[in-house]
C-alpha cells in the first residue's frame, strides 16, 4: 500500500529495509525516471519496499523566497508521477529552518537508517543534500559502511545529445521550444489541475476559460496553442493564457485554457493542458476591446497550430 509522509523523524516506515531514491524530482524527466526505475528495480529485487524521497518546498526555492526560481510540476504531480513508476512511498518532506540546518550525516541517520531502514540508496549525478550542501555519493557511502546500507549514483542520462536536467528544460520552455523539452523530459509538457472558479471576465467577452492556479513561479508565461485533456476521449483543442493577466492586473499566476467549440461544466473537474506551441508573449493592453480583438487572433493562430499539429500526428 502506498503511504506519503512528510517528516525526517517519526517511527520506522520500513522495517524489514528498504530501496531509497533522493532527488528535487521537478519535471520528473528522463533521468528522474531512470533512477526511480533503478530504485524500483533492486527493490523488487531485494523483496522490500522502493522509496521515493524529495522536499517541498525545493531546497533552491526555500533559500530564495523573495526570488523564487521557476518550477516545472507542483508537489502533486511529483508525488503521483512517482508512486506512477512504482514507489511505494514517497517522502515529501518538509523543507524547512530545521531540515535546511541538520547535517548530511544526521540525516543519513534519522531518515535512512532510522525510519527507512535503507539497504541501498541510489542518487542523481551532482546530487548534493544536508546543511551547505554537505552530503554527496562518498559521504553516503562513508556513512553506509557505519549504518549498513550500500549507496551508489546512476550514469548522467543524454536525449538527442543534450544532457536531460531541469535546468535544459526550464530553459526550453522559457524559449518556446517545446520539442527540446519535450526530447527531455519524454513527453510533452503539461501541466495538471482542477478546474476553479475566476471571475469569469473569459466569458463576458465570450472566451470562457477553465482556469487552474498554479501558486509556484512557473517556468513559462505566455499564450500557447494547446490541447485539454481530461475532457472527453480524445485531446480537446484549445488555447490558453499562462500568466498574471497584466491587463486585469493580476498578480498570482493563472492558467487559463479556452477549449474551442466547447459547451459544458468544467468546474472541479482534474484536468491536463499540454503545450503545443507559444502564440506570443503576455501584454498589457489598453482596454478590454483591444484585448478581445487579440483573443480572437490567438484562438485562429492556434486552430491552425493544432489542425496541422494533428495532421503530422496522424500521416
Amino acid at each position: 500500500m502506498s503511504r506519503l509522509f512528510r517528516d525526517v523523524d517519526g517511527g520506522p516506515l520500513c522495517p524489514h529495509g528498504s530501496v531509497v531514491c533522493i532527488g528535487a524530482f521537478d519535471g520528473l524527466h528522463l533521468g528522474h525516471r531512470a533512477l526511480v526505475r533503478h530504485a524500483v528495480a533492486r527493490a523488487r529485487a531485494l523483496i522490500v519496499p522502493a522509496v521515493g524521497g524529495t522536499f517541498e518546498p525545493l531546497p533552491r526555492g526555500f533559500f530564495a523566497k523573495d526570488n523564487p526560481p521557476p518550477r516545472l510540476t507542483l508537489a502533486r504531480t511529483k508525488v503521483e508521477g512517482l508512486l506512477a513508476l512504482g514507489a511505494d512511498h514517497v517522502g515529501l518532506l518538509r523543507f524547512d529552518a530545521k531540515l535546511s540546518a541538520m547535517s548530511a550525516e544526521d540525516f543519513a541517520h534519522t531518515l535512512l537508517a532510522g525510519r527507512l531502514h535503507a539497504r541501498e540508496v541510489w542518487i542523481g549525478p551532482e546530487f548534493r543534500f544536508g546543511h551547505r550542501r554537505g552530503g554527496d555519493l562518498a559521504l553516503l557511502q562513508a556513512m553506509g559502511g557505519e549504518l549498513g546500507f550500500s549507496a551508489g549514483e546512476i550514469e548522467p542520462v543524454h536525449a538527442h545529445g543534450d544532457r536531460v536536467s531541469s535546468t535544459r528544460i526550464r530553459e526550453a520552455l522559457k524559449s518556446g521550444d517545446f520539442a527540446t523539452g519535450e526530447r527531455l523530459l519524454g513527453r510533452p509538457y503539461a501541466i495538471g489541475g482542477r478546474v476553479v472558479r475566476g471571475k469569469q471576465l473569459g466569458r463576458t467577452l465570450g472566451f470562457p476559460t477553465a482556469n487552474l492556479r498554479f501558486p509556484k513561479t512557473p517556468a513559462l508565461s505566455g499564450i500557447y496553442a494547446t490541447w485539454v485533456h481530461g475532457v472527453g476521449d480524445r485531446p480537446w483543442p484549445s488555447v490558453s493564457s499562462f500568466g498574471t493577466r497584466p491587463t486585469v492586473d493580476g498578480v498570482e499566476p493563472l492558467l487559463e485554457a479556452h477549449l474551442f467549440d466547447f459547451a459544458g461544466d468544467l468546474y472541479g473537474r482534474h484536468l491536463e493542458v499540454e503545450f503545443v506551441a507559444k502564440l506570443r508573449d503576455e501584454l498589457k493592453f489598453p482596454d478590454l476591446p483591444s484585448l478581445t480583438v487579440q483573443m480572437h487572433r490567438d484562438a485562429d493562430d492556434a486552430r491552425g497550430i493544432l489542425s496541422e499539429h494533428q495532421r503530422r500526428a496522424t500521416a
